[in-house]
């Protein structure tokens, strides 16, 4: 048996976080003790890899549960896909690095280098490969309105919704080097500005932010557009929009715990 501490620990996860698992039936501890502590037998951790993966890939805590709890779900034809989904994410990412190794080198004057190579992870193709991807992560649903709803914008607004988005990386580039912490609440207020412009675009889920927050320090792309801005940029963007989530689900864990409290004394 794990305690919810030492879960947390094996899993890189909060104890925060598996309390809300708990809340909301996604991962209940196997057993409570009488003094209220929480354990978990080797199958909660096989269930809790599980979310991890699905969370991984882009899945929302509701649809994990869908799946996790329906009566086909096979553990090891799971792993198989989820071993098959990450393999794929490789091999993408190991072209980006092919590219971005050439192009350094080109720009040394090592080797020449055409510029159609130069955009060769860019193309149409591979747009459309990136559109796919993001279906899977996110769901048509998702993609597919913050399409319509950026194909809505004037051009006026698509400046206007630049400029303001510019505007709040600028100032998180200035707290940075201000030497504010990304939980500091200056920048904490700048993320929330951040929160609200990304509703230009679609209705972002505590999942997707906490999953742009580690594609901000993962994905070549971010990374490489960030860096321009401040080569710390990407790791201090994680940190903040970390600790942002983690206070907005802890947020929500306490409503939901006094919504059940005052129906218990309703009850009564």
């Amino acid at each position: 048996m794990y305690t919810v501490k030492q879960l947390s620990d094996l899993a890189e996860i909060s104890v925060r976080t598996l309390h809300y698992y708990d809340e909301i039936g996604l991962l209940h501890p196997t057993q409570v003790g009488e003094n209220g502590y929480r354990y978990y037998d080797d199958a909660a951790l096989l269930r809790l890899q599980q979310i991890l993966f699905y969370r991984e890939i882009g899945l929302e805590l509701t649809q994990i549960k869908e799946v996790l709890d329906s009566p086909d779900f096979d553990l090891l034809v799971a792993l198989r896909s989820h071993r098959e989904a990450l393999q794929d994410k490789i091999n993408r990412l190991n072209k980006l690095v092919n590219t971005v190794d050439s192009t350094i080198m080109h720009l040394a004057g090592e080797i020449k280098m055409s510029k159609k190579r130069l955009f060769e992870p860019f193309s149409e193709e591979k747009q459309k490969e990136y559109e796919r991807s993001a279906r899977l992560q996110y769901g048509p649903q998702t993609v597919n309105e913050s399409i319509k709803r950026w194909n809505s914008y004037t051009t006026a607004d698509k400046e206007k919704i630049g400029n303001e988005g510019n505007q709040v990386y600028g100032d998180l580039v200035d707290a940075l080097e201000a030497g504010k912490a990304p939980s500091s609440a200056e920048v904490q207020a700048i993320l929330v500005r951040w929160h609200k412009h990304l509703h230009y675009f679609y209705e972002p889920t505590l999942d997707i932010l906490r999953g742009l927050g580690e594609g901000y320090n993962s994905h070549p792309d971010f990374i490489a557009n960030f860096q321009k801005l401040h080569p710390d940029l990407p790791q201090f963007l994680q940190d903040g929009i970390t600790q942002y989530v983690d206070d907005l689900e802890y947020a929500e864990i306490a409503r939901m715990l006094a919504e059940d409290e005052q129906q218990e004394q309703s009850a009564e």
